[in-house]
């Protein structure tokens, strides 16, 4: 299991190497719009800011959540402080999104 992982997290370091060395390219060896490889290390890079910035979100609601399940049952004039608490892991997602855009506008 930790081989697996340790071998997931290679690879993903090695995907992103690649794509940050794609956007370091300069202007003049960057291929026209929509075409190359390029393109598709782009798409790769913005689906992975998206996908890990969610899986993220996910797993930090899914503790705050129970925690603030746990918290309000006894004392429930807390419930909108955590609602505060559980709308700060979006926070990560938004940044996912908003890396992915500015990854998109690069093909």
């Amino acid at each position: 299991m930790k081989r697996a992982v340790l071998v997931m997290l290679g690879g993903l370091v090695v995907t992103l190497m690649a794509a940050g060395a794609v956007l370091a390219a300069p202007e003049e060896t960057a291929p026209a719009a929509g075409g190359g490889s390029n393109a598709g290390l782009l798409g790769l890079a913005a689906a992975l800011s998206v996908g890990l910035g969610a899986i993220g979100t996910a797993w930090a609601q899914s503790r705050i959540g129970a925690a603030a399940a746990g918290a309000i049952a006894e004392r429930p004039e807390i419930s909108g402080l955590m609602l505060v608490f559980l709308a700060l892991p979006e926070t990560m997602i938004i940044l996912g999104f908003l890396v992915a855009f500015f990854i998109i506008g690069k093909i």
